[in-house]
């Protein structure tokens, strides 16, 4: 079993906080240990920007940023050795930036290779990883086909996500509940 880590839970939970909280454990624990935190989120209108920047203010200086809106199996591999904790914040934008882009051009052939391509690497990673993502499924779904196909999309890569992880929190209130994950 990996020692990857998926955090799950609803806006304004507090995923993103107990993220980082965990890998300044991680930090703490040895003076080698380093923490690479990979940014998802698209800066597409003034609010976006607003959230990006409060994450970056609030995020601990000793913690590294990338920033990869798609190309999340690549950055993880290139950044994946011993002594690196990689902090992906989060899986619901990045696949917002696949399915529901921008420029409305959605690829769902790229997005599926994208998809395996992630979920392969986990497997070898010599980088334990924490997944932040929402949990969309609990609240009313909007009648849009695109929206349905999303929030179907989310949960598959939360569950699959979550089958290459040690440990899963749900995050309520901004408390966390964590548990072992088991093999299904």
């Amino acid at each position: 079993m990996s020692d990857h880590h998926l955090i799950v839970g609803g806006q304004r939970s507090g995923k993103s906080r107990h993220a980082e909280r965990l890998a300044q454990q991680w930090l703490a624990a040895s003076p080698g240990h380093r923490v690479t935190v990979v940014a998802t989120a698209t800066a597409w209108d003034d609010e976006m920007r607003v959230r990006i920047a409060r994450h970056q203010a609030d995020r601990p200086s000793e913690m590294s940023t990338v920033e990869e809106p798609r190309y999340l199996s690549r950055v993880l591999r290139e950044h994946a050795v011993a002594g690196q904790l990689l902090l992906v914040d989060c899986l619901t934008l990045w696949l917002t930036n696949w399915l529901m882009p921008a420029e409305g051009l959605v690829d769902l052939p790229a997005w599926r290779v994208e998809r395996e391509a992630l979920l392969a690497t986990l497997s070898d990673s010599p980088s334990p990883v924490i997944f932040v993502s929402n949990e969309v499924g609990w609240g009313v779904i909007p009648l849009s086909r695109e929206v349905r196909v999303f929030v179907d999309e989310l949960g598959r890569l939360n569950q699959d996500v979550a089958q290459r992880c040690a440990e899963l929190t749900l995050m309520v209130a901004g408390q966390p509940w964590t548990r072992a994950v088991t093999a299904s």
